[in-house]
């Protein structure tokens, strides 16, 4: 609301989820949907969460069904990408001096974790040590890099999470794929953020962007042991 004061032209993609469930009908009220929070355009869910393949979608202030099936190439991230470079473009092409805002929440990696299986196929075998080796190697990983200090000590596994080598053996099955298209899904939505970064190079912006990544709430543990797959 201050920056479209100042000026900016203000754009939201992707996920709101600041909207009351029963003000998210289309009779409203409008004013906690984006574009009565200062934001001029929106495109995405307002909901904590949708289907990546047939995603509940709204556009400005109404609903509106996904352009494309799976079966055409159709998923979230790509047209959420698609439309944050749409939106720059347009307001660039009539002011190219003006500044812009884009708010752009992806649904990753949120459940449910839809990603092309190309993505995390990438992935086969990386994740076969299991998750107790696999935070060893991320530990010392961090370490090494200097993200945390070379003398921290791991914490003890949380107890509620099952030990790796209890698990029968397609259990580690399920989980090993489970954690490949975790992964999968983090790469496919880098990819396509990395287009919207592509663009604004392309339009000689890209030195005079700032870009700000903040992370959501983390871990959640309400799907209980095997996570939520009924979504």
């Amino acid at each position: 609301e201050i920056l479209l004061e100042h000026g900016y032209n203000t754009f939201a993609i992707g996920k709101w989820h600041l909207t009351a469930p029963e003000e998210t009908t289309a009779a409203g009220p409008f004013h906690r949907w984006p574009l009565g929070r200062g934001f001029e355009r929106y495109y995405g869910f307002l909901g904590g969460d949708t289907d990546q393949w047939y995603p509940d979608l709204t556009y400005d202030n109404h609903g509106i069904t996904p352009p494309k099936t799976p079966q055409e190439g159709y998923h979230l991230n790509i047209d959420l990408a698609d439309k944050a470079i749409e939106f720059i473009q347009d307001a660039q092409v009539t002011a190219p001096d003006k500044p812009f805002f884009l708010y752009y929440a992806t649904g990753a990696a949120h459940a449910p974790h839809h990603v092309e299986r190309e993505w995390a196929d990438k992935y086969k075998g990386r994740f076969d040590m299991g998750w107790d080796k696999y935070r060893e190697e991320v530990f010392e990983r961090q370490k090494e890099l200097g993200i945390i200090p070379a003398d921290s000590e791991l914490s003890v596994r949380d107890p509620d999470v099952q030990a790796w080598d209890t698990l029968s053996p397609d259990a580690r099955r399920m989980y090993t794929r489970e954690m490949e298209v975790f992964a999968g899904f983090m790469s496919q939505t880098d990819h396509h953020f990395g287009r919207i970064l592509d663009f604004l190079e392309k339009i000689g912006e890209l030195d005079n962007t700032l870009v700000v990544v903040l992370s959501d709430n983390g871990a959640s543990g309400e799907g209980g042991p095997n996570g939520s797959i009924n979504e």
